[in-house]
């Protein structure tokens, strides 16, 4: 899981940090990308594309709460991840 240990090193925010809203964020949106793509090939993969909708709505929960309780963490994400909001 080499790309997993990058993206919890970018973004964490202290030395042991693998569990805080941005470093969730950060992993959701790898995977999110990783079954977008599969999902363009393969369209008639219903389960995925319903775990695909679950993340999403997971990231959307995540990133709801850190606009909340830091807003200045919820505005740097977005820009790193080139996400909407």
């Amino acid at each position: 899981m080499d790309w997993k240990k990058k993206t919890i090193d970018s973004f964490k925010l202290h030395e042991r940090d693998t569990g805080s809203a941005d470093v969730q964020i950060a992993l959701l949106t790898q995977r999110i990308n990783h079954l977008t793509e599969h999902l363009q090939k393969n369209k008639k993969d219903h389960s995925s594309r319903r775990g695909l909708l679950m993340m999403v709505s997971q990231r959307r929960r995540l990133l709801d709460y850190l606009q909340r309780t830091a807003y200045d963490r919820y505005v740097a994400i977005i820009k790193k991840l080139n996400l909407r909001h």
